[in-house]
């Protein structure tokens, strides 16, 4: 492919990629001028940290020529740095594990194999207990204000905990919603990215099934087999990450550090017919 083709691929696919986000933007009161601002921050910041010369600083005229952006505007985003807010990835990740754990291991278990309905603090495997062996040293009572306040667990009348979901998806809270937006869509394009890069040696998984005439009885039947066997399928890689994970199994050895994931999601669009073309036909 040369030069003027691949341009043109990448405008058209960043053209649909667009579509959904200036939706959810334009649905959220975000207007051009802040997209522009954010994508303007994003352009600075991945300039600096990831095309730089090896053993050079980054200077603001590179990073301008480089972007695009204005040197003074390179520098006024850099004096903005810090701003960015990872409070949400790890709190996300954090009550992820602790719902993770309390699926999977044993000893929050009951005798039919189901997640115990627990107390907060008990002489037994109690939240605190589930909290301190999957989330370290983070305060029990804010993972549970957390998985509560999204509608994860739910507190009885008489004290005990019951899990209401095997996953933390947020049901309340729409920045906790969007933020699952930024990551969750982040992974999926750093994954093409690296297929395209990679040129076919040592890609990444990437795979989808689409059919587009189905009906809709079809589509009610496919959604409540995905429910449960999704789940099934995140599970069992849940449980084989888990069992491979440092901070899950300290005594684990190996080297250098990764974070790894695997994504399943499921989609669906509105065939709108063509008239015209209908009408053609007849």
């Amino acid at each position: 492919m040369n030069s003027h083709d691949h341009q043109q691929a990448l405008s058209k696919a960043i053209l649909k990629l667009l579509r959904p986000l200036v939706r959810l933007l334009l649905r959220n009161g975000v207007p051009f001028a802040g997209l522009t601002e954010m994508a303007k921050q994003v352009y600075v910041d991945v300039a600096r940290t990831e095309f730089n010369v090896p053993g050079r600083k980054q200077s603001t005229s590179r990073v301008s020529t480089i972007t695009g952006v204005p040197r003074k505007e390179v520098q006024r985003v850099i004096q903005l740095e810090g701003n960015f807010d990872n409070d949400f990835i790890e709190r996300h990740n954090r009550a992820a594990r602790v719902v993770s754990g309390w699926v999977r291991d044993p000893a929050f278990l009951d005798a039919m194999g189901q997640p115990r309905i627990m107390l907060f603090t008990d002489q037994q495997a109690s939240f605190s207990d589930l909290v301190r062996k999957f989330s370290g040293d983070v305060p029990p009572r804010a993972i549970l204000d957390e998985l509560i306040h999204v509608g994860v667990v739910e507190q009885q009348d008489d004290g005990y905990l019951r899990l209401m979901s095997r996953s933390y998806v947020p049901k309340t809270g729409e920045a906790d919603k969007l933020g699952i937006l930024g990551k969750d869509v982040a992974g999926l394009i750093s994954t093409i990215d690296h297929n395209i890069q990679s040129a076919g040696k040592d890609p990444f998984f990437q795979r989808k099934v689409y059919y587009n005439n189905l009906p809709e009885e079809a589509v009610a039947e496919l959604r409540q087999l995905l429910a449960e066997q999704g789940q099934q399928f995140i599970e069992k890689w849940d449980r084989w990450m888990a069992a491979h994970d440092r901070d899950s199994n300290p005594k684990i050895t190996g080297t250098g550090r990764k974070a790894s994931g695997i994504g399943l999601y499921y989609f669906e669009d509105e065939i709108i017919e063509d008239k015209k073309r209908h009408e053609h036909d007849v």
